[in-house]
């Protein structure tokens, strides 16, 4: 590998490597003006309607420790995830409680929770397309940058997942942007032959690094930008050489501005938080539901756990058809060397997210928000691959040369329109999409329930509950505290919610009360209760996420309370 790496050490990098190849250069306003349009067309799908949906349960853990800081200062609440992003969720509500004060702008367009909580996240979600065109296009040149860019602009999963007020997003933008600077300094070291001139990326990489572990703490996507450098370190002509004096400023710069960004870090109660995190004791769930059947969710459950081609199946059924077809083809032309050497750093990332993510027990698909960039840009490269083939093919066929200068942008231009048409046929409930080859709109909800659903209906079935509820009434569900929390926006706090996994309480249920069968949330300490119910009756009403049914509700009559009662009976004992 060494001696294929140093033949095209500086060729994989140079601009003229790519026209040699028949790759398009785009002409630098018309490349602002692109970028411009993308940044501002992804961040208006992502704002639209964003409070559409109800919080979630891991939201509302994230509201709740942003009124813990605006009432007592820093806190270690919810410190089992650094503070960055909760830093920016503050900033949010503070202006969105600001703007809903003043009648004239507040009375007229009110910012609720739920949008001001997830507003962040569509900020940077919409900026990481610049930053996949600036990372793409020092590896593949522009025109594989710009397809890989307007592919995550207009994904319906990448769109979901910045919807969401959870880390991933933030940990995505910050890995992209280190990566972007740390190649920016192979490329200005081995242009100048100096590491001098490419200290200023060093550090700036080192910071941004230091941001991406302010997000979430995943220290393994460092591993990806270690290991690309490893590589070269053993090619004699490379320039890009750090030393070891260098790499302790770059990861001290690295520390400092973690520090900086994320001060809870020392506090002594953030780490009795994070080792209880760590040691898998606030995990409040004891299964996941795959395709129909439940498996054990512990991440060090390993093989036993969620199957491992979990993530594997996602790229099949979750993306756009001709995405996840243009990955299929661009995934073995990576091996080709005269693609550049730029192809090892989606190597490494590809394999160590895997190797990190596909094993462990427990999975949710929001993690794969750190790898859907290098899954578009592989995708990226096998729509311009095709491209070209046709071009040949028909320039051959036609005897002229203008289907080779208009295929390839045709092509690139008919699969990012899919991506378009599918995200209009999900909207604004983005994480139900599933494509053709999955079983479209009628397997929504059928693969990954819980990420799918993400507790959104909870909002609506508390509202529906609140309209029917006698006083006092006691309502169980899987998610008690979020249920609560919607009660009380519905002026209903005389409501009791109790957790559908726990025997004793449900044994106390009463004629006139309710129980919550939530999609996505079945587990199997609730697996008997709810099959119990399905089988004494039909549910008294349902809600539906879009089209898609996402909640049954049973209101307790006698029959069925005795039926609870008996089933809680036997768990109890059970256990």
């Amino acid at each position: 590998m060494a001696a294929r790496a140093e033949s095209t050490i500086t060729a994989g990098l140079r601009p003229e490597f790519f026209a040699k190849r028949g790759i398009v250069t785009v002409n630098r306003r018309l490349l602002i003006a692109t970028l411009a349009f993308l940044v501002l067309a992804g961040f208006g799908v992502r704002v639209s309607s964003l409070s559409a949906e109800g919080l979630s349960e891991d939201e509302l853990n994230k509201l709740q420790a942003v009124g813990d800081y605006r009432a007592h200062g820093l806190t270690s609440a919810n410190s089992e995830h650094p503070l960055l992003m909760k830093a920016l969720l503050t900033g949010s509500l503070v202006v969105a409680d600001k703007w809903n004060s003043i009648p004239s702008l507040g009375g007229r367009k009110h910012i609720s929770r739920e949008s001001a909580l997830r507003f962040p996240a569509t900020v940077f979600g919409a900026l990481t397309a610049i930053l996949i065109y600036l990372l793409a296009a020092e590896l593949f040149g522009a025109e594989v940058g710009l397809i890989a860019a307007a592919l995550w602009t207009f994904d319906p999963m990448a769109i979901g997942f910045n919807r969401i007020a959870k880390e991933d997003s933030f940990l995505l933008f910050f890995f992209l942007l280190g990566n972007t600077f740390w190649l920016y300094g192979q490329r200005v070291a081995e242009k100048t032959q100096s590491t001098h001139r490419a200290q200023k990326y060093y550090w700036a990489s080192a910071a941004a690094f230091g941001a991406m572990m302010a997000s979430k703490y995943v220290p393994q996507l460092l591993t990806v930008s270690i290991a690309y450098y490893a590589v070269f370190q053993g090619v004699p002509a490379t320039r890009w050489r750090l030393g070891k004096k260098r790499l302790l400023m770059y990861y001290g710069v690295m520390g400092v501005v973690f520090v900086i960004l994320n001060p809870t870090i020392l506090l002594p109660a953030t780490w009795i938080q994070m080792g209880q995190f760590a040691g898998q004791k606030l995990v409040g769930h004891d299964g996941y539901e795959f395709m129909g059947k439940l498996y054990s969710h512990r991440f060090t459950d390993w093989l036993n756990g969620i199957p491992w081609y979990f993530y594997h199946l996602f790229i099949l059924v979750k993306l756009p058809l001709l995405t996840a077809m243009g990955c299929v083809v661009g995934l073995p032309l990576l091996f080709r060397r005269k693609l550049g050497d730029g192809r090892y750093f989606i190597f490494m990332w590809m394999f160590l997210w895997m190797m990190t993510f596909s094993f462990g027990g427990g999975k949710f698909t929001r993690y794969f928000t750190t790898i859907l960039p290098a899954v578009l840009i592989t995708a990226a490269i096998g729509v311009q691959a095709v491209g070209r083939w046709l071009g040949e093919q028909l320039s051959s066929l036609l005897s002229a040369e203008w289907p080779k200068v208009y295929a390839r942008p045709a092509l690139a231009v008919l699969v990012v329109a899919t991506s378009v048409s599918a995200l209009a046929s999900a909207a604004p409930h983005f994480r139900l999409y599933t494509n053709a080859l999955g079983g479209g709109e009628a397997k929504r909800g059928y693969y990954f329930p819980h990420d799918e659903f993400y507790d959104a209906s909870v909002r609506d079935v508390v509202y529906e509950i609140a309209k029917r509820a006698q006083p006092g009434a006691q309502v169980a569900s899987e998610t008690p505290g979020l249920a609560s929390y919607y009660a009380g926006r519905a002026n209903r706090p005389d409501l009791v919610f109790l957790s559908i996994s726990d025997p004793q309480a449900l044994a106390q249920l009463r004629e006139g009360d309710f129980i919550v069968d939530a999609r996505g949330r079945g587990y199997f300490s609730n697996e008997a209760i709810v099959s119990a119910l399905q089988q004494a009756g039909a549910p008294t009403f349902t809600v539906s996420l879009g089209s898609v049914p996402s909640a049954s509700i049973y209101w307790l009559d006698q029959r069925t309370k005795e039926v609870v009662a008996e089933t809680a009976r036997r768990l109890g004992t059970a256990g």
